[in-house]
């Protein structure tokens, strides 16, 4: 009786999970999504180790710096005169480096960015157009170093935009210290110089002078001697340190520089430095020097001979000034967080004057600073000047070079972004020559925010050569360039990216990426917090790609390897699709059942928005782990109601290649 009961038992058992499984089989078999042809591949996008190395004593795994992170440091001291007749620049150089290194030093790299207007330099062979004018470069007199206090000749080379210095005793590691002094000038290069130059104006030339003293190349723990060439479109990659620089011109010109002005009383009348104080303490622009006064003798302290400006900028990576007798000049004080204040001045000739142009300058300065400060990362020096000239869009720490015919729009656009790239790179230090998007991205990222901000919105939205320069949706723009078999990835070098794509990888395609980051990813408050805590943690450092994304993935609590992948090392498109739209009845309740494809090898979080016959509209979010596993997803929305249509990305905000599939209409 007990072994009937047993085998019984058992047969009912076995039959029961036959079924049981027989009914998975069928459950999990003839799905429909699974014959959807689609080039989708979810284990390509979301492969994991992306990052190949892991944090380490320098570049901790969350993307701040490591315990044991250490970078040099450098100090100039400059003492520059400008000659208005030969068109030269000649200056002393005292540059004390120390070496916070583990490493000794036996020699050093320095920069020499003048020598890319020699005729032989690399930079004329880049793009195959070489330059039709040129200079000789750096011509120097001497260099020597410091040896118990004695200056000591000491061997060099120049390669192309480099100097090596060779010593005799290498500088000690942690902390060991070398004094340079060299002595140069050079030609400086007219209306061709592009990034320094001069040109003329009616009531004088205007010098724009950048680039003009042997930089130490960084070193660091990512590259060594970072010593790329300097080609014209990678910019540039500098230590911090305090520069102390003077500058002798003519006594007709006006000096507008980088860092505090220290000898107002010699170089100004005791007008001009009463009107600066009134600016000082005004919202409004204060004129310093007026139309009426560029010809006037008076406006000056002397009437001949020349004057020696003094300015000093600490903890910055580069200085850079104008120079000319056609400058008018205004400012007006900048308000920043916690009751701090700096200093907003505008120089510019007679011919960019005006309300509709130049005599805004200031003002557009003044509400970016403030901006950027209240939102980012307060603004660390004392003044920020914009400067009138034909370098039409160049930045350097506390200066901008702005065309000196913008008016307008064009003239805040050009004012914001220049300013904006003392947050990208002159605080966040990044290697410009090798990851523009990390100081053009970011800036321009920053940018599309603070023209929403300004004067309520008088500018916005931003839409110029930088970012949706068509003027439309910018997740429609950016789809050209991803479809584009011939374009290349935003981690492209800089200098191989040709200029048809320059705008558009190193500048419009990053800054999109991060708006993507902030309103449909994270979200604003999450990403906020973390880009925050990425230029906290890295202001005056030297963060690499890596820190970048790692600080947002900790700050922000989401893996974003995927994202990474295919935004930044691929330009892999995206094409979501209403693949099919039916009416269900479930426990006699109606429903609408929709199937949404991903078509495409990029995935994105997404929107579906149903349309009632009344007008109203349903939405339901899904997440990107929607595509962790699927290509497809079917899920039902309930309704009380005939449907209009269905749409999937009914905002636009996602940079989907076919619109025309986004839109389902319901019969």
């Amino acid at each position: 009786m007990n072994k009937l009961y047993t085998t019984v038992a058992f047969a009912v058992t076995f039959v029961m999970l036959l079924t049981a499984s027989i009914y998975a089989q069928r459950k999990r078999a003839g799905n429909p999504n699974d014959t959807i042809a689609s080039n989708y591949n979810p284990a390509a996008l979301f492969s994991p180790s992306f990052y190949t190395e892991k944090g380490n004593e320098f570049h901790a795994a969350n993307g701040a710096p490591g315990p044991k992170y250490w970078q040099n440091k450098v100090d100039y001291q400059l003492n520059a005169k400008l000659d208005t007749s030969a068109k030269t620049l000649t200056s002393t150089e005292n540059i004390t480096y120390t070496n916070n290194s583990p490493d000794a030093l036996p020699y050093l790299w320095l920069q020499l960015d003048q020598n890319t207007y020699v005729k032989e330099a690399r930079s004329n062979f880049v793009t195959g157009r070489a330059a039709s004018e040129h200079t000789q470069g750096y011509q120097f007199e001497s260099v020597e170093i410091l040896i118990n206090g004695k200056p000591q000749t000491v061997n060099y080379i120049v390669n192309d935009t480099r100097m090596q210095i060779r010593l005799p005793k290498a500088v000690a590691p942690n902390g060991g210290k070398i004094n340079l002094l060299i002595k140069y000038h050079y030609q400086i290069p007219g209306n061709f110089g592009n990034r320094t130059d001069y040109t003329d104006t009616n009531n004088g030339k205007i010098y724009e002078i950048a680039q003009w003293f042997p930089r130490l190349c960084v070193y660091d723990d990512s590259s060594g001697w970072d010593t790329l060439p300097f080609l014209g479109a990678g910019e540039f990659y500098l230590e911090y340190g305090d520069i102390d620089y003077r500058v002798t011109v003519p006594w007709d010109m006006l000096v507008a520089g980088s860092g505090e002005l220290q000898n107002p009383k010699e170089v100004l009348t005791a007008k001009q430095i009463s009107r600066l104080e009134t600016a000082r303490n005004s919202e409004k622009t204060v004129m310093i020097r007026t139309a009426s006064e560029v010809n006037d003798p008076t406006s000056r302290p002397v009437q001949k001979g020349t004057l020696t400006w003094h300015f000093l900028m600490k903890n910055t990576r580069d200085v850079a000034f104008g120079a000319s007798k056609a400058y008018i000049w205004d400012a007006a004080r900048v308000n920043l967080p916690e009751g701090k204040k700096c200093m907003s001045m505008s120089v510019y000739p007679i011919e960019s004057a005006g309300n509709d142009a130049w005599g805004r300058a200031t003002e557009y300065l003044k509400g970016s600073i403030e901006y950027f400060s209240k939102q980012w990362f307060v603004y660390p020096w004392p003044v920020a000047v914009n400067e009138a000239g034909i370098a039409g869009g160049m930045e350097y720490p506390g200066i901008v070079f702005d065309g000196i015919t913008d008016k307008g729009k064009e003239l805040y656009w050009v004012t914001a972004h220049e300013i904006g790239h003392n947050w990208f790179p002159m605080i966040v230090g990044s290697n410009e020559r090798r990851f523009a998007w990390m100081d053009e991205g970011f800036n321009t990222f920053i940018d599309i925010y603070a023209s929403d901000a300004f004067n309520k919105g008088e500018f916005a939205p931003k839409r110029d050569g930088e970012y949706a320069p068509g003027g439309g949706n910018p997740a429609d723009e950016i789809v050209p360039i991803i479809t584009d078999p011939n374009a290349p990835i935003i981690m492209t070098a800089a200098d191989a990216i040709k200029e048809k794509y320059r705008h558009p990888i190193a500048y419009f395609k990053p800054a999109f990426g991060l708006v993507l980051l902030r309103e449909q990813i994270l979200g604003k408050d999450r990403f906020d917090y973390a880009f925050r805590q990425y230029i906290h943690n890295w202001a005056y450092k030297h963060p690499q790609p890596e820190d970048f994304f790692r600080s947002i993935e900790n700050g922000g609590g989401e893996d974003l390897s995927w994202f990474w992948k295919g935004w930044f090392y691929n330009n892999w498109k995206l094409d979501l699709a209403i693949h099919d739209v039916q009416y269900q009845k479930i426990g006699g309740k109606r429903s609408i059942r929709i199937t949404v494809a991903n078509l495409e090898k990029m995935a994105m979080p997404f929107v579906v928005e149903i349309t009632l016959k009344d007008g109203s509209k349903q939405r339901q979010t899904f997440p990107v782990e929607t595509w962790l596993q699927n290509k497809a997803i079917t899920f039902d929305m309930p309704v009380t109601q005939d449907v209009l249509q269905v749409q999937v990305n009914p905002d636009g905000a996602l940079p989907d290649m076919d619109r025309g599939n986004n839109v389902f209409k319901v019969r």
